[in-house]
């Protein structure tokens, strides 16, 4: 059972503590922060391995990076441990100062080579996440010669190729560059693997807190960092894995809980009447869309992907299904990434729809699958849009699934048509580019398993152009670069852009200082303050 007494326990005692009962307690104490969030994805905290939605939020907050984005203007990169740098005119060397005031839970300070064994660490494990700085040309023979601490405080990063200025600094401060304290991961090495084990479950960051306990799908707690210098209203936060949303608000309003971060469309209007809580809405990187498969050969022609584009109803779906958890988007940039249009030249017209269709040779229409995920809003949407393509003639049949099922299905193209969610990799417009556009071997060999491929969809023009954007020096031209191919990608690609996710969190009135940031990573604990 979760009591006051469990929330206030030393960190040995929590770890042994059993936390799944719903008990109901009067309060949560004040010096502790209880928020109820769906945490089951979390597979490693470990830097270099971590890659899902909670365990890199709570990363963010454990550990520190060279840079980060300006979370108050995320168009701008700022100074993390790196107080200054300098890039060389070829684009090609980074030069870091790191500061002298960052300290780990060791109480040993930063080092430049702690941040040289960090950024080489990702290089040579290699784990899920490693490709964010590997695209690079990074490799386990050129890093340690490529990557070095020139002294005690400066750290230097050649790159093998050219890249974007931007596009290197937003993926260092993706949470695959946080860095690791040398000493305490080799301390716990297990054959040859650079503490990548032990740092499952413990942490070696730099930021304000350190990861006490984690029982999966159960619960996390970070305690703060005593040696970190940063100031923090709460010195402990108890994140307890709530899957059921319901139960999330029942805990909120009883008092069981002072942050809930699932709540779905209705709850949060529920939420709404409660004068004793409020809400915190950021918008999210997170995309929803529709994407053909171009094996399927309706869907090879241009006219039949724009009659899909122009059925779409995307304002009654926003207003009707999700109108507190998403905006319209239609574009492959989210709003706030570099490069990102705001525009949205689709709405609903059947009867344009129609005549596309008849133009591509499908006056009668065609049968097509639909797959996506078995939860909300999911269903809700497939439903909307079956009825909106079944108004002009394309006749869809639901397949609903887990996601598991609904990932692997279009990993191994074998969908028609599908409803799914990306998320981006790091900050910077790259990500999304390559995702969508980039198919340079559509064989089933090709290394660049990504959306574009998964969608059999090649477009030699733009697959040149996300190259050419990612090794563009000139910002201005960059941003020219990305505003052509969302415009050419409404014209001619397979993927329809639907809707673009706010992030949401409902809290207790008494509690103030949560940022509740646009990617899992930019959220911050250190400022949560309870009255």
């Amino acid at each position: 059972m979760l009591t006051r007494r469990t929330l206030l326990a030393s960190s040995a005692a929590i770890a042994a503590a059993p936390l799944a009962g719903e008990a109901a307690i009067a309060a949560t104490p004040k010096n502790v922060v209880v928020m109820a969030k769906e945490i089951d994805d979390i597979i490693s905290f470990d830097p270099a391995q971590s890659y899902e939605f909670s365990d890199t939020e709570v990363d963010a907050n454990v550990y520190r990076k060279l840079v980060s984005p300006d979370l108050k203007d995320l168009s701008k990169i700022g100074p993390d441990l790196a107080t200054r740098w300098e890039v060389s005119d070829e684009g090609r060397t980074f030069t870091f100062h790191l500061t002298e005031d960052a300290y780990f839970p060791s109480g040993k300070p930063v080092t430049a080579a702690d941040a040289e064994f960090s950024l080489r660490r990702v290089v040579t494990l290699n784990l899920t996440p490693g490709f964010i700085v590997t695209q690079f040309g990074f490799t386990k023979d050129n890093v340690e010669k490529l990557i070095r601490a020139t002294d005690p405080h400066t750290l230097v990063v050649q790159l093998p190729k050219i890249a974007a200025t931007s596009f290197v600094l937003y993926c260092l401060s993706a949470n695959v560059g946080a860095i690791v304290e040398k000493e305490t991961a080799l301390a716990h090495q297990e054959k040859g693997d650079l503490g990548n084990h032990w740092l499952t479950s413990h942490s070696a960051g730099a930021g304000p807190y350190q990861l006490t306990s984690w029982s999966a799908n159960d619960h996390v707690i970070i305690d703060v960092n005593p040696h970190s210098g940063i100031p923090v209203a709460t010195k402990r936060i108890f994140i307890r894995h709530i899957k059921d949303p319901a139960t999330q608000l029942l805990m909120l309003r009883r008092g069981d809980a002072d942050i809930a971060r699932d709540l779905t469309t209705d709850l949060l209007k529920t939420a709404s009447t409660d004068p004793n809580l409020y809400r915190i809405t950021t918008p999210s990187t997170d995309q929803l869309y529709l994407a053909g498969n171009q094996a399927y050969a309706p869907l090879k022609k241009t006219a039949v992907l724009q009659a899909i584009k122009w059925a779409i109803d995307y304002a009654g779906i926003q207003k009707n299904i999700t109108p507190d958890n998403y905006i319209v988007n239609q574009a492959f940039e989210p709003t706030m990434i570099l490069g990102a249009v705001d525009e949205t030249p689709f709405q609903k017209d059947p009867a344009k729809a129609r005549s596309l269709l008849a133009a591509a040779g499908y006056a009668n229409g065609f049968t097509a699958t639909l797959d996506h995920f078995s939860d909300h809003p999911y269903t809700d949407i497939a439903e909307a849009v079956q009825a909106d393509l079944g108004a002009i003639g394309i006749k869809v049949s639901l397949l609903p699934g887990t996601r598991k099922q609904v990932f692997t299905k279009m990993r191994a193209r074998q969908h028609q048509l599908i409803i799914s969610e990306w998320y981006p990799d790091y900050f910077d417009p790259n990500s999304n580019a390559q995702a969508f556009n980039s198919n340079p071997d559509d064989s089933d060999n090709s290394p660049l398993k990504i959306i574009a491929w998964r969608n059999h969809f090649f477009d030699p023009k733009l697959t040149a152009e996300a190259d050419a954007a990612a090794q563009e020096l000139d910002t201005a031209k960059r941003i020219e670069i990305y505003h052509s191919m969302q415009r050419r990608a409404w014209e001619i690609s397979p993927i329809a852009f639907m809707l673009q996710e706010n992030s949401i969190a409902v809290v207790r009135k008494n509690v103030t200082g949560f940022v509740l940031g646009a990617q899992s990573d930019f959220t911050r604990y250190g400022g949560i303050s309870k009255a």
